[in-house]
């Protein structure tokens, strides 16, 4: 009987181990770029550990009508970057390198994909 009831509970102890969702990945280090704040000064946005594989768009700059686009990119996260000029990750496309990869303040941006490596 005893023998019944731990081979249930090892059972039920590995299926709870195989349901718990695993974390999502995430490309390691920061990302940052510059937007015009609303005193018409530039401001450094940070991205810590952005996710992986995910559009995101620059909320600071997310509505062309609203807003100027953000420029000066730096990649400083462990994967490559692909920066839009257009919101969800729309437009034209620049690729910034893993760690180094930058972009002047020509370089005008509104949305991010971090991309792993294969």
């Amino acid at each position: 009987m005893r023998l019944r009831h731990a081979a249930v509970a090892a059972f039920g102890a590995v299926t709870l181990l195989l349901t718990i969702p695993t974390s999502a990945s995430a490309a390691e280090g920061q990302f940052q770029y510059t937007v015009t704040g609303l005193d018409g000064r530039p401001l450094r946005v940070v991205l810590e550990n952005p996710p992986s594989g995910e559009c995101i768009t620059l909320p600071e700059v997310a509505d062309p009508s609203a807003s100027s686009p953000a420029h000066s990119p730096r990649n400083r996260t462990d994967e490559p970057a692909l920066v839009f000029t257009e919101p969800d990750c729309t437009g034209r496309e620049f690729t910034l390198r893993p760690r180094t990869g930058y972009g002047t303040e020509r370089l005008e941006l509104r949305s991010v994909v971090f991309v792993r490596p294969e």
